[in-house]
């Protein structure tokens, strides 16, 4: 993947919901824009990181399997909308 991430998580080991929690607390110190790499080896991971970017703001740019390492791009969006 060609994308330059501002911060890179490590969250592998880390069983579900970890390496999600974990990526919410990375982006909240991230300015809108910015794109944080996760490095997880959690299988649902996979789905946890697709749901997560299709009911926030924030953008799933891009994600791949490398062996047994999962790695996702999310670009931080603008502010959560209030309810």
């Amino acid at each position: 993947m060609a994308v330059q991430p501002d911060e890179v998580l490590d969250a592998c080991g880390l069983p579900c919901p970890l390496p999600l929690l974990k990526a919410k607390q990375a982006l909240a110190r991230l300015e809108a824009g910015q794109v944080l790499e996760i490095l997880a080896t959690d299988a649902g991971s996979w789905r946890d990181f697709e749901t997560f970017a299709d009911h926030s703001v924030h953008e799933l740019i891009a994600r791949e399997e490398r062996g047994e390492v999962y790695h996702y791009w999310l670009r931080k969006g603008g502010e959560e909308p209030t309810p």
